[in-house]
């Protein structure tokens, strides 16, 4: 077995991630196509060729789940890699496929790939209805990842219905309400215990309510879990990025060369003051504990070695502190764009998430709308802010290894609150006041 050196085997590592990088174009269209001839063959031995119809006599309502769980994975995957296919053909130029033969990469033709894009869409071009329309009363509660892309549509024109409704009401209780509209020969609750009546003696009352009830929940947990991947996925980039890839380059050309120690002066004077403070120890103990058979100069031989001991440590600590601020500058990169690029393929789920907290606070009482605008306002804008805000900033120049630029600091502090201050009172003039003025008029009483 050869031994390679540090630089030849970073060296092999970037060579086979770039090996990978190029054949992408040519893997995801082959894994389309693969999931399609799945499809195809589906047909073929089980549907005489057509395509796979869920509502078939010919089987069992067992043996149909089976099909319509395969046929939803199968279409999946095809679209999950066509897409791929399409960001690797758009990225991938005249010079990286120049540069494919030199590292042994070979692409398939022209006719190859417009043969297979012709097959796969001639067979997904069946299925591009929605023809697997959702049963309230048979299926799941919690939709698994393969019913994930049929319950958001339909969620999201619920949302389009729901906020027609909303708007209506809110239309109608913000107009003014003069006497004849206000009173009438009878009273209104007795119309109210009809409407009442006749929603529960409806036949089709409880599955409208089933529904409504399964379609929340779905939202519910759609949202959470959007919640959860937009911390994971940052979180899981930053760290994983930083272990695999930016540690190993970083620490090779840091070792390459004599390391710089300090990357900015509040390191160097931290690390002075902490030696400093350690040779002033050692000669406190040493004066206290020393025997008279040492002599003053044997006594500051003792303490020298123990100083250079000490700032030997001092130095490989502050040198891996310094290493590891410049690793999180590049990880913090990588998981910036990462989350980036999750909020760009995740439009539906954000429309989701929005009608979701729409949900979540307009279901609060006027009293807890309130209360949740002066906590948010005294956090970020109160009086106390500057010191959270000095924090937050310190923290940050820190882990990126920089200076604390106080005067940069202050000058955030004296401009972003105000301007968020503004933002707030804005928002509460020009929305708050207008959906839930009891809200805003509950604020005001309780700010005063």
């Amino acid at each position: 077995m050869k031994n390679f050196s540090v630089s030849q085997k970073i060296y092999l590592y970037l060579v086979k991630a770039y090996q990978w990088y190029l054949r992408t174009q040519e893997r995801s269209l082959d894994e389309a196509y693969k999931a399609a001839l799945q499809i195809k063959v589906i047909e073929d031995e089980h549907f005489h060729g057509q395509k796979i119809d869920i509502n078939s006599a010919t089987y069992s309502t067992s043996v149909m789940d089976y099909f319509e769980s395969d046929l939803k994975q199968l279409l999946r995957i095809v679209r999950m890699r066509l897409t791929e296919f399409k960001a690797s053909h758009y990225l991938l130029n005249e010079s990286n496929l120049k540069t494919a033969k030199k590292f042994d990469v070979e692409h398939p033709s022209s006719e190859l790939v417009l043969e297979k894009l012709r097959l796969i869409d001639q067979i997904v071009a069946k299925y591009t209805t929605p023809i697997l329309q959702q049963n309230f009363t048979q299926d799941a509660v919690i939709p698994s990842s393969t019913q994930y892309d049929t319950v958001i549509p339909k969620i999201e024109s619920e949302i389009v219905q729901t906020r027609k409704a909303d708007l209506a009401k809110n239309k109608s209780n913000n107009q003014p309400k003069g006497k004849v509209n206000t009173t009438g020969v009878l009273p209104r609750s007795i119309f109210n215990t009809f409407n009442r009546l006749q929603v529960e003696l409806d036949p089709n009352a409880e599955q409208d309510v089933v529904e409504k009830f399964r379609t929340s929940q779905r939202r519910t947990i759609i949202s959470v879990r959007f919640l959860l991947l937009l911390i994971i996925i940052p979180i899981l980039s930053h760290q994983i990025s930083k272990a695999i890839l930016i540690s190993p380059i970083v620490n090779y050309i840091r070792n390459g060369e004599q390391p710089q120690l300090f990357i900015n002066y509040e390191m160097e004077e931290e690390a002075l003051l902490e030696l400093e403070r350690f040779e002033e120890k050692i000669k406190f103990q040493t004066l206290i504990n020393s025997t008279p058979a040492l002599s003053r100069q044997e006594m500051e031989e003792e303490i020298e070695e123990q100083v250079k001991d000490k700032a030997l440590k001092i130095a490989e600590k502050y040198q891996v502190i310094s290493g590891n601020a410049i690793k999180n500058v590049f990880a913090d990169i990588i998981s910036v764009f990462a989350f980036i690029w999750f909020l760009v393929i995740s439009k539906r789920e954000i429309a989701v998430l929005k009608e979701f907290f729409d949900y979540v606070v307009y279901g609060l009482s006027d009293s807890a709308k309130a209360f949740i605008i002066i906590l948010f306002t005294d956090i970020f804008v109160g009086f106390h802010s500057p010191h959270g805000w000095e924090v937050i900033l310190e923290g940050i120049s820190r882990h990126w290894g920089l200076p604390a630029n106080h005067e940069f600091i202050f000058l955030f502090i004296a401009t972003f609150p105000v301007i968020l201050d503004t933002i707030f009172k804005y928002w509460i003039f020009r929305y708050l006041n207008r959906i839930s003025p009891s809200a805003v008029a509950t604020y005001r009483n309780m700010n005063e």
